[in-house]
């Protein structure tokens, strides 16, 4: 195993000696990333779409260059894979699961730069496979699977950049970060990070090269699309941002944030990211890299102030993590030392699988994992949540089932009602939840409304004359989900045009 070569004195200076050789190739971590794919792949089909994944699919019918909450890229995506192998839950996560073993590789090849030999960076590549962040992110078609693979691949060329001192490897990481803007804006937060990382620890004179300027020209150019966009919309994702920091969205809150540090990666792993983060901060060998150090730390900072989502910093706590896996194997000199070591790996694998991936029965499932693994939730039960809303809507006269339609309170029971409503002869399903207000609004003759997603009447009278309890969702296994035993409203008789409440009050209410 190697270790870091300590930094020549010159290093703030723009010429300087040859660089530390990275580690040698490894095989191990290309089998580990292979077997994360497979693992993933497998798990795929089983329960079912995310609300998210539903709301991608229908975002990918009204392509456009950005979103209320997002950019292009993931409902771009969803929408090739869907007309390729239409309505397969396989073929949607097919990219999320081969990404994830990207992110695998990634970790690897940031510790190989670090000087890791072939055990150190396997041992990486099993911390980054076996991570919290990568099942999750890996299992689903998500925003979060596109941003950990952006910051994995920009933090790789920034740890070529520090370890070599060429400034061109800051093109490689503006042209990453800038691409990593269609997906979503958090590469700004990234880029904010590094750069001040860079101010605090250095080397410094990065930040006058020539090269940087232009990776910022470059970041500003790929991200020019999406940013044109947000502006023409007055910034819709700075309104989606101020709903998660007031702690109305999953994983956020400054609380559960901090805690989250603690977890997404997998609680036995913590000592090693730990000391990943205190050698780079401390050991005079890994000065060259103490930036990255800086960096997480500015970024969590950032997060917790502003009261963002938990998950954010994931893929810089893989960068420490990966650092940390370099002095662990070098820890590991005894037999004994090596057990525990095996034993944190294979507990942070068994655990996080049986809390992120779906590999209890769904008939079965404990409660403690969805109380968890929120999103665990939000895969089960689309059908029979439909088949919930078709029951209504049998029971309606045939007068009323021409002029009816379905509205949601949020995307995800839009998105199931498209994907399923069909086959069950249901009309369309409209909702003013984020991007779903300007997919459409009903038919103005459409003055028959099944309602789901209201807990309570109260808004729904503002808008119709009468309102009554039509039916429960029923999704037939006990799971405590948003959509789960959620009353079904019939509402008749609109006060007024849906033009007039569509733009003043129901996009608003999602």
């Amino acid at each position: 195993m190697t270790r870091p070569t300590a930094p020549p004195a010159s290093v703030e200076k723009i010429h300087r000696p040859a660089p530390p050789a990275p580690g040698p190739r490894a095989l191990g971590p290309w089998v580990t990333a292979a077997t994360v794919t497979l693992v993933l792949l497998i798990m795929a089909p089983r329960y079912g779409y995310h609300r998210d994944e539903l709301y991608f699919l229908l975002a990918g019918r009204h392509l456009d260059w950005g979103y209320v909450d997002q950019g292009p890229l993931v409902p771009a995506l969803a929408r090739l894979v869907d007309t390729i192998a239409p309505d397969s839950l396989l073929a949607l996560r097919t990219p999320a699961a081969v990404l994830a073993g990207a992110a695998v590789l990634m970790v690897a090849a940031i510790a190989r730069q670090f000087g890791a030999g072939r055990g150190g960076q396997t041992l990486a590549a099993l911390f980054g496979g076996a991570s919290g962040i990568t099942l999750a992110s890996g299992h689903l078609l998500s925003t979060t699977t596109v941003d950990l693979v952006v910051w994995l691949a920009a933090a790789l060329c920034t740890v070529r950049l520090l370890r070599t001192g060429d400034s061109r490897w800051a093109l490689a990481v503006g042209a990453v970060l800038g691409l990593g803007m269609l997906n979503k804006l958090l590469p700004a937060l990234l880029a904010v990070g590094l750069l001040a990382g860079l101010a605090i620890a250095g080397p410094r004179r990065l930040l006058r090269e020539r090269n940087t300027f232009l990776a910022a020209g470059l970041f500003a150019l790929l991200a020019a699309p999406t940013l044109a966009w947000q502006a023409a919309h007055g910034f819709p994702q700075l309104g989606v941002a101020a709903t998660i920091s007031g702690g109305d969205s999953s994983y956020s809150g400054r609380l559960d944030a901090a805690i989250l540090q603690f977890l997404i990666i997998g609680p036995f792993v913590v000592p090693i990211w730990l000391t990943g983060l205190v050698v780079l901060l401390r050991h005079p060998a890994w000065r060259p890299y103490r930036a990255l150090g800086w960096a997480w730390l500015v970024v969590v900072g950032v997060v917790l102030l502003a009261g963002g989502k938990g998950y954010y910093p994931a893929p810089l706590l893989l960068v420490l993590t990966a650092v940390g896996a370099v002095v662990a194997v070098e820890w590991t000199r005894t037999w004994a030392r090596q057990v525990v070591l095996a034993a944190v790996v294979v507990l942070t694998a068994a655990s996080n699988t049986v809390l992120l991936l779906p590999t209890l029965p769904v008939d079965r499932l404990p409660g403690f994992v969805v109380a968890v693994n929120y999103d665990t939730g939000e895969t089960i039960g689309w059908p029979a949540f439909t088949d919930s809303l078709a029951a209504v809507y049998r029971r309606l006269p045939a007068d009323e089932q021409a002029r009816a339609v379905i509205l949601t309170g949020n995307y995800g029971e839009a998105g199931a009602v498209a994907r399923y409503g069909p086959q069950r002869g249901l009309p369309a399903a409209y909702s003013g939840h984020n991007s779903m207000a300007d997919f459409g609004r009903p038919p103005e003759d459409a003055d028959v409304v099944i309602a789901v997603g209201w807990q309570q009447p109260h808004q729904l009278r503002t808008w119709f004359t009468e309102v009554t309890l039509a039916g429960r969702v029923d999704q037939r296994v006990t799971v405590d989900n948003d959509e789960n035993g959620g009353p079904i409203w019939l509402c008749r008789g609109l006060r007024r045009p849906w033009a007039d409440i569509w733009a003043t009050e129901v996009r608003h209410s999602g």
